[in-house]
């Protein structure tokens, strides 16, 4: 099933899929989102009202990743390095869910702040 949403942080807009795992399931079913995001290195990331376990957890994930991050109840935008990462490698604080993909160019992304707005909502 084709889970697209928006996710408009600031003035920055990015376009993404959620993928088939049950946490996108309970993402998607948790829409819209609004929250004050932070940024982690080239992450920005915020807590969420769903709580789920880990599914096929990943420390190292792909630019434009969306992920889960249990411990923090947390949605995160991966679009480059963290303080974690080694070399060029995209790596989160500790495995996430892999929930999805922004589908469009997340260089914007690069210029949000922490503590900016951040709304999740479904197209």
């Amino acid at each position: 099933m084709l889970r697209n949403i928006r996710i408009t942080a600031g003035s920055v807009v990015v376009d993404a899929e959620l993928n088939d795992t049950d946490t996108a399931a309970a993402v998607w079913d948790a829409l819209p989102i609004h929250e004050n995001g932070s940024t982690w290195g080239n992450e920005i990331y915020f807590r969420i009202p769903v709580d789920a376990d880990l599914e096929a957890g990943q420390e190292v994930v792909e630019l434009g990743d969306l992920g889960y991050w249990p411990p923090g109840q947390a949605f995160c935008l991966f679009f480059g390095p963290t303080p974690a990462s080694q070399g060029d490698e995209i790596r989160a604080a500790s495995e996430v869910t892999v929930i999805g993909k922004i589908t469009g160019d997340t260089e914007a992304l690069k210029g949000v702040s922490s503590g900016i707005p951040v709304l999740v909502e479904a197209v």
